[in-house]
Formats: structure tokens, C-alpha cells, sequence
């Protein structure tokens, strides 16, 4: 398939051809595909069709228990499939197909594309209920028009920021460069495509949608059945953190650093002197490019002896297709041998590629697994002498071989000038390697050991009869290898004439000896009295790499971390074997795409924190607002550390972008609730003012909410009437604060309770914002209005 076309429509499209040809071809001659990738794709496009499906119904779901309107239901709902279209439109105009990472951005976006339309609406709904309260009616269509442009400036300035900052937080991932961009440029780009949508419909149709279908009589907070035990816990938890601010403040900062220590571990020499029980919390988490994705089929690549036959080779592929289509899980086994006339396959002949076809898990015998299958292959397929098994899947393997040139997911490559010593040098990396726990398939590059015939001409004696080492090589090349010497016309066809020597004479060396040489002067003389003939032992293959000769040694992983293992290895290669002089090592296969991935995350993520803290400085007019919005991200984290840590996930570059698109949900949480915290303090304010202040030494000067007008001359709050109004604040952001963690997490919940194709990739994606989002529902309900509360007593205090 050719680069950038849709493999799709290319397989739909190749079917049809063949379709067409069917009927032309031979009395019993038929083509059937061994290897149909069009089946893995719509079985992964199906799972994120029913996840999306299963998502949206949740979200409704959550509406209608903490609104309680079901024409507000309307409002929040309408905008979510628009979204999902703005972003289909989006991805159409910039040539991004459908397929699973794509798709997953915009599955991991749901709960995030209705937080915009939820935080609208919910405040429209309150303004207009506060309304009918003071007014003791029902409102007419022109007043919810005033209260929904009310409610609608109070907060559509911040919920578009907040939407910039959840965008601005994924350029790390459009930086990616490599196999892992590749991955997951086209998920960054549909997520922040359906966010733009989400941001714009929340600013215009929203609040359109409000003046139509926001109509009372409306129920208040505190009659909804579940508002009202929510607000019965939260009431008397915010007056204790609010009296306990340095507990508060101190379990906070033990719960990150405990995270901390689970997710990235003690030091190695500490974790050793504590109990298994401990140290097994304690080492940390292990690390991996990517979580693999199971394709339902597997690819057999077995390493053979540089010296075995062509027919040897065909008699092994003949007996390991029939033992591997034996087992009860397969369900089609196809050998390949031989290379297409192409240099991108340079494929000698003891290499074998052989697809395996798995049948469904639902027909599997009871038990089965798939490393049961694999093991039970390697078992019996370890006959053959020098034969090192090794399973991968095809698409995996094809992306390795072209990425990195290793068809496993490690390789050591090992540079000199010798291929001598460095095929030794190979073979003692394999003992070290196969001592490490979790190496499976561990196989040297065989460089060494392709019996060659040697004819080496001796010059004085071609001189003495007048011959030249052209004349004699031309010869032996017409006599061994063959010359084509014309054409032949069979129908349409034509048919080369090729002569050469019969096999029995080229199979014989003393017969090779007696080959008659012409002279010059018309005499002939045997080949043996002009040219040493001799059976040797050469290379295999001469691969460089940036001007040096290279052999690698393969490995695979199993049970066990891909970071952990290489940093093994480095260990103990650099301890057990001394290079030559001129000798260098590199790493390479997966382990490269996962340390790029990560120095461009090291490199690019600090940066972007910076921008962020800079737009929240210019929001807030105050470094300490913005720092105290930032400080929601690392205790945000936490929940996200715990999930993944209780569901056992590695660190990988699909967790990463789960961190990343929690810490922009993060901060977004984050701004609102300063915003309401702010809205509050404003509110008490200004209540004071029109009651009038008779104490002159209560006059100061207050830095408000950017955007918002305040006098220079106000009232200062007391404490008690600051802490009041920092409670009411917090109360009005309970509901939409828990209908985004809600939403969010409704969203993200069939991810996980679903085991079709490509949840593998989804789920450690999707743990670390579930988890970050109930962790952050803690710290923004509870720990921001003690940090609000400290730094505003402070300005008091001044």
C-alpha cells in the first residue's frame, strides 16, 4: 500500500479487482486471501462506535439526575453530537482518517465537550431561579433573556480560557516526532478539533438554547434528592477544612508525596532493605512505548542457521505450518519464503514469515490465553536444531522492521570494523541477555557461517597463457550462475535462454576443476591450472550503519516492563562484557521510540506550563491566583497515580497523554472555581457597601476577578464574613464541579468495562483521567477554598 492512502479503502478496492478477475481465472484455480487486515479495522471502529454510543447515553443519564430540567437536558445534550460533527468536518478537511487513535480522542473528549455547555447552563438555571425566588413568579421569555445574558457574560470569558488551556495542553503531543506522532498526532488533533467545537457552541448556541427551553417553574439545589445528600456531606466537610487548614493542607501534600513514591519508587538501595511486602509498592512504576494492540493474529519469525538449504528451509516451513494449524485456536496458518524484488525486503532465505490467523476467544478452549498459545507453540516448534522461535504480531512486526530495522522489541546493535569479532562479540550478548527475567526469543544476527565457493585466479599463470581475470570470471559466472543468451516467444509470452553448467557439475569441485578454458591462441586449458578452487565460510550479510559495519542481537519482553528490562541489560552488559577497541553499543527497537518520546515530553511539557502559568498571571492579574490554579494539577494527579497503580498499568506514551489531557481538565476546574470563589467575595462586597460601613478603617483596596469592575474604595471583609462568602462560593460550584467529574467519568466508564478490539491502547489512556478527575473533585471542592481562604486572609492581613 502506498504511504498516506486509506488501507480501508485500498483493501475494499483489492477485493473488488479480485472479484472481477475470478471468473477468468483457470478450472479450479481460485485466490484466497491468508491475511485480511479489513476485519481488525471494523472491529476496532465498532468498539469506539458502541463506547461513543454508551458514552453519550451516560452523560444524559447524568443530567437528568442533577439538573432535574429535562429542556436544560436539551441544551447540554444538542451541542454534543455537533461537537463530534465540527470535528468529523475538521478531520475530512485536513485528511484525517478514521481509525482508532483518531476516534479515541474524540471518545476521551465527551465528558470534556459538554463541561462548557454544563457550566453555561447550570448558571443560567440558578440566576433564573434565584430570580422567580425574589420575584415570587414565574419569569417572562424577556427577563430569561436578561438573566441568560447575565449568566452567560459572568462566565463565558473563563470557560473560554479554561477551553485554550485544555488545547494549549496538548502541544507536547503535537511535538512527538517519530512512530509515537504518528500515533497520536491525529487523537491530539480530532480532541482539540471536538473541543473547539464544544467552546464555540457553548459561547452561541447555548445560550440561544437557554432563552428558548430554560422555562420555570424551576426546582431549587437544595429539593433535588440527590443535590441534597451531596450538599448534606460537603456542608460539614468544607466547615472542617475551613477550621483545619493545616491538616487539610498537610493530608493533601502526604497524598501527593505518597503517590509519588508509588508512581516513580524509592532509590534502588533503599527499597532493597524493606520488607517484600513494602518494596513491592515502592519500586516504582515500570515503563513501555506502547500498550499492544491485540490484532487477533500473529506472525511467526523464526531464526535459522545462515547455512541451511533452500529445500531444508521448505521442508521446516512445510512441518511448523502443519504443527501450528494443529492447535485448537488457530485458525489459518501461512508460511512465506523468499523476498519480494524489492531492496525495502531484504529477506534472505532462512528467514520464514508465518501468519497465524486466530480464531474468536469465544471459540478458544477454556483457559486459553494467548501467551498459552504462544507457549505452546514455541514448545513444540523447538525441534529443529539452531531454530530460536519468535511471536509478534504482524502489524507490529512490520512497523518495528521499518522503524528500526529489528523485527523484536528490543535490539542491541553493536558497531566495529571486524564482522569476526563482532559476531563473537554478538553471541556473548545473547548468553548475557538470556539470563535476564522476561527474555523470550533472544536471537543474534547469524552474519557469519554462509558457505561460499571461492574460485581465486593466480595471475602468473593466467599471464603464461595469455588470459585476463575478466576472461576467466566471465566464464565461471556463464558456467555457475548463468547467461542469458536469448529469447524465446511461447504465445504472448516470452521465455528467456538461459545456459549454464548441469548441477552435477556445478555442485562438484574437482568436476568444476576440469572446466575447459579457452585461450587466446585457440588451446583450452582446465580451470584448475589457472584458479584455486575451495569451499569457504563467509558473512551471511553485511549490514553498516552510518559507515560502520553493525550485528544486533533481538530480544523479546514478556511479564515484565520494557524500561526495567533494557535498563537490566545496560547493567549487565556494561558489568559482563568488555568491548574491543573501535566497538560501540546502541539500543535500539521499541525502547528508542519510548526515549525519544519521553526527552520530548521532559523537554516540550515544562515549557507549556510556563505559557499556561503566564495566561493565568494575565487572567488573574495575580501570580499567587494563578499559582494557586496551577497547584490543582499535581494533587489532580494523584487519583490518576492510585488508578493506574490499582489496574497495574506501565508507564507508557498512551498514559502520558492520559496525564496530559488531565492536566488540562485540571486547570480548567480549577479557573471556574476560583472564578465562583471570586463571584462570591464580590457579591459580600457589595452587599456590605449598600448596607454602608461606618468604620473608616475598614476602607482598602481589593484586586477582583479580571474583567470585573470594582471601585478602589471598598469594604474589607471580616474573616468571618470572608470564610461566609468562600462557603457560599464553594456551595454554588458543587453541582457543576460534580456533573463534570460525572460526566467525565460516565463517559470513560464503557471504556473499561468492554473487551473488544483496541481497548488495550484506550484504557491506559482513559485511567489516568479518571482517576485525576475524582482526586481533583476532592482537592477542588475542599483544598481550594482553604487555599483561597489563606492567600485572601493574607491581603486582609496587610
Amino acid at each position: 500500500m502506498r504511504y498516506g492512502e486509506n488501507a480501508w479503502k485500498v483493501i475494499q478496492d483489492v477485493k473488488a479487482r479480485l472479484a472481477a478477475l475470478a471468473p477468468g481465472l483457470p478450472t479450479g484455480v481460485s485466490v484466497e486471501p491468508f491475511y485480511d487486515r479489513s476485519d481488525l479495522i471494523a472491529r476496532a471502529i465498532a468498539t469506539l462506535k458502541s463506547a461513543l454510543t454508551e458514552e453519550i447515553l451516560l452523560v444524559t443519564l447524568a443530567h437528568i439526575l442533577f439538573l432535574f430540567h429535562f429542556r436544560s437536558i436539551l441544551i447540554v445534550t444538542l451541542p454534543l453530537p455537533a461537537s463530534i460533527l465540527i470535528s468529523f468536518i475538521l478531520m475530512h478537511q485536513f485528511g484525517i482518517p478514521s481509525h482508532i487513535m483518531s476516534l479515541t480522542g474524540i471518545a476521551i473528549s465527551i465528558g470534556v465537550l459538554v463541561d462548557a455547555g454544563i457550566v453555561m447552563t447550570e448558571n443560567v438555571i440558578r440566576h433564573c431561579e434565584r430570580a422567580e425566588e425574589e420575584l415570587g413568579r414565574r419569569l417572562t421569555p424577556p427577563e430569561v433573556f436578561t438573566h441568560t445574558l447575565t449568566a452567560a457574560t459572568q462566565v463565558g470569558r473563563p470557560m473560554f480560557f479554561s477551553m485554550l488551556v485544555i488545547i494549549l495542553a496538548f502541544v507536547p503531543v503535537f511535538l512527538l516526532t517519530g512512530q509515537e506522532g504518528k500515533l497520536f498526532h491525529p487523537l491530539a488533533f480530532t480532541k482539540s478539533f471536538a473541543l473547539i467545537g464544544a467552546v464555540l457552541l457553548a459561547v452561541t448556541a447555548v445560550p440561544v438554547f437557554c432563552t428558548l427551553l430554560v422555562r420555570g417553574p424551576f426546582k431549587p439545589e437544595s429539593e433535588n434528592w440527590l443535590m441534597k445528600y451531596l450538599l448534606r456531606i460537603y456542608d460539614p466537610v468544607l466547615d472542617w477544612a475551613l477550621g483545619n487548614r493545616k491538616s487539610v493542607l498537610a493530608l493533601a501534600v502526604s497524598l501527593l508525596a505518597v503517590c509519588l513514591v508509588v508512581a516513580f519508587g524509592l532509590p534502588r538501595a533503599v527499597n532493597v532493605r524493606l520488607p517484600d511486602s513494602v518494596a513491592r509498592h515502592t519500586q516504582g512504576f515500570g515503563s513501555e512505548f506502547m500498550p499492544t494492540l491485540e490484532e487477533g493474529s500473529l506472525l511467526f519469525m523464526p531464526v535459522l542457521l545462515p547455512a541451511t538449504s533452500l529445500t531444508e528451509v521448505q521442508r521446516i516451513m512445510a512441518w511448523q505450518d502443519k504443527v501450528m494449524s494443529e492447535h485448537p485456536a488457530v485458525a489459518s496458518v501461512a508460511g512465506k519464503l523468499g523476498r519480494a524484488e524489492t531492496a525495502t525486503d531484504p529477506a534472505p532465505v532462512e528467514m520464514i514469515e508465518t501468519t497465524i490467523m486466530l480464531k474468536p476467544e469465544r471459540e478458544w478452549p477454556a483457559g486459553t490465553t494467548k501467551a498459552s498459545i504462544i507457549a505452546d507453540l514455541s514448545e513444540k516448534l523447538m525441534n529443529v536444531p539452531g531454530y530460536v522461535p519468535g511471536f509478534l504480531q504482524p502489524i507490529e512486526n512490520r512497523v518495528l522492521m521499518t522503524s528500526t530495522g529489528i523485527r523484536a522489541q528490543v535490539g542491541v546493535k553493536l558497531f566495529g570494523d571486524s564482522l569476526d569479532a563482532l559476531q563473537a562479540k554478538a553471541f556473548e550478548i545473547e548468553r548475557v541477555i538470556n539470563r535476564v527475567q522476561g527474555a523470550t526469543g533472544v536471537a543474534p544476527s547469524r552474519v557469519q557461517g554462509k558457505p561460499y565457493l571461492e574460485i581465486g585466479v593466480r595471475r602468473t599463470e593466467l599471464a603464461r597463457h595469455g588470459l585476463s581475470v575478466e576472461d576467466v570470471f566471465r566464464y565461471v559466472e556463464a558456467g555457475i550462475g548463468g547467461v542469458t543468451v536469448g529469447t524465446t516467444i511461447k504465445g504472448r509470452e516470452r521465455w528467456p535462454l538461459q545456459v549454464r553448467l548441469e548441477q552435477a557439475d556445478r555442485g562438484d569441485i574437482e568436476r568444476l576443476g576440469d572446466l575447459p578454458v579457452p585461450t587466446p591462441s585457440g588451446a583450452t586449458i582446465p580451470l584448475g591450472q589457472v584458479a584455486d578452487i575451495r569451499r569457504v565460510v563467509g558473512p551471511n550479510e553485511i549490514a553498516s550503519e552510518n559507515g560502520r559495519l553493525r550485528v544486533f542481537v533481538q530480544a523479546n519482553v514478556r511479564d515484565r516492563d520494557l524500561g526495567g528490562f533494557v535498563n537490566e541489560i545496560k547493567a549487565r552488559i556494561e558489568k559482563e562484557v568488555r568491548l574491543d577497541p573501535g566497538m560501540s553499543l546502541e539500543y535500539s527497537g521499541q525502547y528508542e521510540h519510548q526515549l525519544r518520546a519521553r526527552q520530548t515530553l521532559l523537554y516540550v511539557f515544562p515549557a507549556v506550563i510556563l505559557i499556561i502559568f503566564a495566561l493565568l498571571v494575565v487572567t488573574f492579574h495575580s501570580v499567587s491566583e494563578a499559582a494557586h490554579v496551577i497547584l490543582a494539577v499535581p494533587f489532580a494527579l494523584t487519583g490518576g497515580v492510585l488508578l493506574q497503580a490499582w489496574l497495574g498499568y506501565n508507564f507508557s506514551v498512551a498514559v502520558w497523554v492520559g496525564y496530559i489531557a488531565l492536566f488540562g481538565t485540571a486547570i480548567q476546574t480549577g479557573v471556574v472555581m476560583v472564578v465562583y470563589l471570586e463571584e462570591a467575595v464580590q457579591k459580600a462586597l457589595a452587599a456590605k457597601c449598600r448596607a454602608g460601613f461606618p468604620n473608616p478603617a475598614l476602607v482598602g483596596v481589593v484586586a477582583g476577578e479580571a474583567g470585573i469592575g470594582i471601585p478602589a474604595l471598598q469594604p474589607n471583609l471580616t474573616r468571618p464574613e470572608l470564610i461566609a462568602a468562600i462557603k457560599e462560593g464553594a456551595r454554588l460550584r458543587l453541582r457543576p464541579k460534580v456533573m463534570t467529574v460525572a460526566t467525565t467519568v460516565a463517559s470513560l466508564l464503557p471504556i473499561f468495562w468492554s473487551n473488544r478490539t483496541g481497548v488495550e491502547i484506550m484504557q491506559p489512556l482513559a485511567a489516568p483521567v479518571v482517576g485525576g478527575m475524582l482526586s481533583s473533585l476532592v482537592h477542588i471542592l475542599v483544598v481550594t477554598p482553604v487555599i483561597f481562604a489563606w492567600l485572601h486572609e493574607r491581603k486582609l492581613a496587610k
